[in-house]
């Protein structure tokens, strides 16, 4: 299924429906959680309002700094759903400033764990506002790879969706690099960022990182109950309800 939606001014969102369990027995239910780059781009009164408001949409989960929030804008209020900036992320880093010669998977995979040990706190709500809606829900960073790409990942893996799904889903971003890294050059007066790998998202990233997840913590199973202080049946299996559909059949 083509999984971004045709937005103007956002990029990188995408419907995370679809995903299979390895019997192929069941899917994510499209149409039930999103994920997205920033939804401050967001301008009432267009058609791209329009398009996000016609989601049915009533949760929505910031997941970058406050001082981000407040210098990009977050997304317009509207009485159809409630906002949510959980930041996930305590240790910033300069990541476009990175020398050329910085590999982005051990790199990138190194931020994610200091961001899964960090923000445990927020983690563990996000996950609570996925789990308790039963209405659409859309969860989004800066560019909606990193921070958002690494919940993605966690929502996935307890829903029971393999690695390879996992990393094909983070991979996306690729898709929608072009244009992102467009808009990054506006923001910086047409230059481009020092580091070359900026906004991509190579798969060799997010396999690195379940490595080592899996590796301090024997699965992302055993990181929610050690870490976030969560039962994972219980939660998986209100996970599941919500967002889990038998699967379309051939024929």
């Amino acid at each position: 299924m083509d999984r971004h939606l045709s937005f103007e001014a956002l990029h990188n969102f995408r419907d995370l429906g679809g995903y299979t369990t390895p019997d192929g027995r069941q899917r994510v239910r499209p149409g039930r959680l999103f994920r997205s780059d920033s939804l401050g781009k967001l301008i009432p009164d267009t058609p791209d309002w329009d398009l996000f408001l016609s989601l049915g949409i009533r949760t929505v989960i910031d997941l970058r700094h406050p001082w981000e929030a407040d210098r990009a804008g977050r997304v317009p209020a509207h009485p159809s759903f409630t906002y949510r900036n959980l930041s996930i992320e305590h240790r910033p880093y300069d990541q476009p400033a990175q020398a050329p010669d910085v590999e982005p998977g051990p790199y990138l995979a190194e931020r994610y764990m200091e961001v899964a040990e960090d923000g445990t706190q927020e983690i563990r709500e996000a996950l609570r506002l996925i789990a308790r809606t039963d209405a659409p829900a859309v969860f989004h960073c800066a560019s909606g790879k990193d921070r958002t790409g690494q919940l993605a990942a966690l929502v996935l893996g307890l829903l029971g969706i393999d690695d390879d799904q996992i990393t094909e889903d983070y991979t996306r971003t690729e898709l929608a690099r072009p244009a992102l890294l467009a808009d990054w050059r506006t923001r910086h007066n047409g230059d481009s960022p020092t580091w070359p790998h900026h906004l991509h998202a190579p798969e060799s990233v997010m396999r690195l990182y379940l490595t080592a997840l899996t590796t301090r913590y024997g699965s992302q199973e055993a990181y929610v109950e050690k870490a976030l202080g969560l039962d994972p049946e219980t939660l998986s299996t209100t996970l599941r309800a919500n967002l889990l559909e038998p699967a379309p059949t051939a024929g």
